[in-house]
């Protein structure tokens, strides 16, 4: 016969009542509006903070390896050709920068 203990069923149902009380708030946490914000916010930032990184890379020439020059090679074989992008780079970042200050001053603008 099954356990029919009333006590030890009023205490299954308060157990069972506590993790689905835990399971709801997990699931509204994970739903709500500021939590998806926060998480789009931290995918946007790893994926700037690479993008970062590869533009660094290529700024400063450590985006692959160096050629290895054997004897009797000339010297402007393996000559760098890439061009100076810093200055790109930076009237670039510039812009969006201006860009975004006047987004922000019309949306604040009554």
């Amino acid at each position: 016969m099954a356990d029919t203990d009333p006590a030890e069923l009023e205490r299954q149902i308060e157990r069972t009542r506590a993790e689905l009380a835990q399971t709801v708030d997990a699931i509204a946490d994970r739903v709500s509006p500021k939590r998806v914000a926060e998480r789009g916010v931290a995918k946007v930032r790893a994926n700037a903070e690479h993008f970062v990184a590869q533009v660094g890379d290529l700024v400063t020439g450590a985006a692959g390896p160096k050629p290895v020059r054997l004897d009797g090679e000339p010297e402007d074989l393996w000559a760098d050709d890439r061009p100076d992008l810093a200055p790109i780079l930076i009237g670039v970042g510039a812009l969006l920068a201006v860009s975004a200050v006047i987004m922000l001053w019309r949306r604040r603008r009554p």
